[in-house]
């Protein structure tokens, strides 16, 4: 079904601009000494949950298209980007008090997980493919 691959391209540019927009708040943040609120949660939780539904239609991008080889490394780079972002914005919440650099760390790692993940299916961050 098409859908879903379409979904699944159109969705990574959402989940590149919110890590993005993550990423330089978190580092306005850290650069400025703010302390942790409500807007870096929101943020946070934001762009998480971005990573995760990507995660969720890539899911059902592969079961209705099928497995190609070239998805071990694509599929492994995901996982490793929720993992990243997902395990520290949780330890980050354990904290007292929350701060922004673990959220910045985390972003960081899981954009680079992603970039990673795309190149090892596409031969550019940016590029669309045909059906």
């Amino acid at each position: 079904m098409t859908f879903f691959f379409h979904l699944h391209s159109g969705l990574r540019y959402l989940v590149l601009l919110a890590g993005a927009i993550a990423l330089a708040y978190f580092a306005f943040c850290v650069a400025t000494k703010r302390p942790f609120d409500k807007v870096g949660r929101i943020i946070g939780a934001s762009y998480s949950g971005f990573v995760q539904l990507q995660v969720l239609v890539g899911i059902a991008v592969l079961v209705t298209r099928g497995y190609y080889p070239a998805l071990i490394g694509h599929i492994v780079m995901m996982v490793l980007a929720v993992g990243a972002i997902q395990g520290c914005l949780s330890a980050n919440r354990r904290r007292t008090p929350p701060g922004y650099v673990l959220p910045l760390v985390g972003t960081l790692v899981s954009l680079l997980f992603i970039v990673g993940g795309v190149l090892a299916i596409r031969p550019g961050l940016f590029v669309s493919t045909a059906l």
